[in-house]
């Protein structure tokens, strides 16, 4: 529409310009002369609006356009509808550019664009913090000249790129880098930390070689028992022995399984909500009693408990964890060693300890009491039937409870563990 009435609008003109001459022409004589002049003048005109659009295009560049004209007019205001246009659409593209890298950032990956050749032209902060990538300072680069890691260059050389690809950085990182080509001679490179699974895994080995290893002897010990017995008939005391030895190895594995539960249990509930009220001086009255079976006299056990001390929280879990440490005291100190339990008010909340005058433990071993199946004395602790699975149970309980486990020791000296729970997880409990 515009653009045939710019057209007819130069024809009105030429017309309306052509007229004037042709009258002074046909009055005064010279028309050729008249018409001349007349054209000249509107070419005239024309370059100057023409000059007037090149300065506002390459000189001015504000947003208005000159006033136009004629068959100006409507060329003016399209180059401007134009020019609007496509702000817009650079506004559009821009913004969704900035969604691009808003939500790139807030991915839980490293994500890094480059050509084919490894030349970076864009990375998020992930990238940054994990692969030591400076934005925008390291535009440009070759991501090989950044990580120079022989089986990194190699995987990118390949252009093999249907598996992820394991690097082990040199501050021992585990990162999984999977490259995905995209548009024209473009890759995306996305990084995922995964030294925490690395960690996981290599726990769960672990464990299972633990487990497997724990339930192996005393399985072990029924077969041989099983296929005497079978071979063989047993009687009086040969036969007495072998089942006695037998109920051992059963309740060493009832233990270690129960005990396993127990762990499993706790781990599986990291959050609580702390409202059950506990009687732990009632806890500590039935865990007194069970100690001194366990003991048989052999041990001094003093009890010293505040019975008006009550705290919220999870009965089976505080209780796994007061009974595991009293049984540990009991279990792994020599006969004639005094323990004592105290349930205490300190500053900040109410203490459990239980301290012995015991051997001791040395420095080394403390940080490593609160691992699975870790033991100081293996032969000793196989021998009273300990799984390596109380410190655990009693650090993951107590941790439930807003609380830490703290060991102290030293060898000749004897040990206290003892955690504290929070003022603000206390109940009372009223006086008699």
């Amino acid at each position: 529409m515009l653009e045939r009435l710019s057209w007819k609008r130069l024809v009105l003109e030429l017309i309306l310009c052509c007229i004037p001459a042709l009258i002074l022409g046909a009055v005064v004589g010279y028309l050729p002369w008249f018409l001349l002049a007349a054209v000249t003048g509107l070419l005239i005109w024309h370059f100057w609006n023409l000059l007037r659009l090149s300065w506002w295009l390459w000189v001015d560049r504000s947003m208005t356009p000159p006033p136009g004209r004629g068959s100006w007019e409507p060329l003016l205001y399209g180059l401007h509808q134009m020019q609007m246009r496509n702000k817009k659409r650079r506004r559009e593209l821009g913004s969704l550019i900035k969604r691009f890298r808003s939500g790139a950032e807030s991915l839980p990956d490293a994500v890094i664009l480059t050509t084919e050749e490894g030349t970076i032209f864009w990375c998020n902060g992930l990238a940054q913090q994990l692969l030591g990538l400076r934005w925008p300072d390291d535009s440009g680069q070759n991501i090989l000249n950044l990580l120079r890691y022989p089986e990194f260059t190699q995987y990118l050389k390949k252009r093999d790129f249907s598996r992820p690809h394991n690097l082990v950085l040199n501050n021992g990182r585990h990162l999984e880098f999977r490259v995905m080509p995209y548009s024209d001679n473009q890759w995306l490179m996305v990084a995922r930390d995964v030294t925490q699974m690395h960690q996981l895994e290599g726990a769960r080995r672990n464990f299972f070689a633990n487990v497997s290893h724990e339930l192996r002897t005393p399985l072990t010990v029924l077969q041989g028992y099983l296929e005497m017995m079978q071979e063989q008939t047993l009687e009086g005391p040969p036969r007495e022995k072998a089942l006695s030895t037998m109920r051992e190895q059963t309740h060493r594995m009832e233990g270690l399984v129960r005990q396993l539960l127990t762990l499993s249990r706790i781990e599986a509930a990291p959050t609580l909500t702390l409202n059950e009220i506990i009687d732990v001086p009632v806890m500590l009255r039935l865990v007194e009693h069970e100690a001194q079976t366990l003991s048989q006299k052999r041990h001094t056990l003093i009890f010293d408990v505040d019975n008006t001390l009550k705290v919220r929280g999870s009965e089976e879990e505080l209780r796994s964890a007061v009974s595991n440490l009293v049984y540990n005291a009991v279990n792994h100190t020599p006969p004639g060693t005094e323990i004592t339990v105290r349930w205490r008010e300190v500053t900040g909340g109410a203490e459990f300890s239980v301290e012995d005058n015991g051997p001791g433990i040395a420095a080394a071993h403390i940080p490593r009491l609160t691992e699975r199946f870790y033991r100081v004395d293996k032969a000793r602790s196989r021998q009273t039937g300990g799984s390596g699975l109380g410190l655990a149970i009693v650090k993951h309980a107590v941790q439930h409870h807003e609380s830490r486990l703290e060991i102290c020791s030293e060898p000749g000296k004897g040990s206290r563990f003892l955690f504290v729970i929070p003022e603000r997880l206390l109940a009372r409990k009223e006086s008699e």
